[in-house]
């Protein structure tokens, strides 16, 4: 009876060193889809979270509103963190002034370190598993190709063994060995297509990140969300209409004066 060909002949046939690239190429397989799925679904849950978050941010009038309805918010994304790191720095350096050594340099100093650290821990968190992702993407393959030449050279000392040197007994052995070249490849493709995709997506976060900072920058410094009443733009514009009011009175208290005088 002719033998079977085929992956489960193949297991059958595979020593110690073709099982040990086997279950390599299964663990990095598992490792490289848990976190390909579970990275997905927490940057999916964090951009909606973010997103509801920035809408709400911009609808509110004062910084004392922001600072009384950020407390309820819970730190489940990176920019409510952000927001809660502007508030507590510019609160430190208000209470404390010059006296602590975090306070060193000056408010503003210290409200630039905060955010800058929040994104450089920001950065870091993101970044994980992205070693093991890209590490089965750039070695499954050739971790296959390693698994298939030692097939194959186990199959031709079999087959120079049994002096059947035919083309039928010759690739039934070298394509049964050629599974771990596939196997590899199929390890590597979906690894570096999700490396790919997670690179250019934490390049996006952190960039809207780092706009928002330099928002929360400049509301912390010029406290532009802290009402009308604070705003340069709005006081000036004041100014300049009790100006004209009052020149405008002046001008026609004059002009009344001279026509009194002209009547009598």
């Amino acid at each position: 009876m002719e033998k079977t060909l085929g992956f489960s002949n193949f297991l059958t046939q595979v020593d110690a060193v073709g099982m040990s690239v086997l279950i390599l190429l299964l663990t990095l397989s598992v490792a490289s889809w848990y976190l390909i799925v579970t990275k997905s679904i927490s940057n999916m849950i964090a951009s909606r979270r973010a997103k509801t978050f920035l809408k709400h941010f911009w609808r509110i009038d004062s910084i004392s509103q922001l600072k009384a309805e950020i407390g309820t918010m819970t730190d489940n994304h990176a920019f409510v963190q952000l927001a809660k790191t502007a508030l507590n720095a510019t609160a430190t350096s208000q209470k404390h002034g010059l006296e602590k050594l975090a306070t060193a340099g000056g408010a503003n100093e210290l409200l630039t370190r905060s955010l800058r650290n929040n994104l450089d821990q920001e950065a870091a968190r993101i970044e994980y598993g992205l070693t093991i992702i890209a590490s089965a993407g750039s070695s499954a393959p050739y971790i296959g190709l390693f698994g298939t030449v030692w097939g194959i050279y186990h199959a031709l000392i079999q087959i120079g063994v049994s002096g059947q040197g035919t083309l039928d007994k010759v690739a039934g052995p070298v394509g049964e060995a050629l599974i771990m070249t596939a196997l590899g490849l199929a390890v590597a493709i979906p690894a570096v297509l999700a490396y790919n995709a997670f690179i250019r997506r934490n390049r996006l976060w952190m960039a809207q990140l780092d706009d928002f900072a330099h928002d929360l920058y400049t509301i912390m410094t010029t406290g532009s969300k802290s009402g009308e009443e604070n705003n340069p733009r709005t006081t000036q514009k004041e100014t300049t209409t009790t100006s004209q009011h009052t020149l405008a009175t002046e001008t026609t208290n004059a002009v009344t004066g001279i026509t009194t005088e002209g009547s009598n």
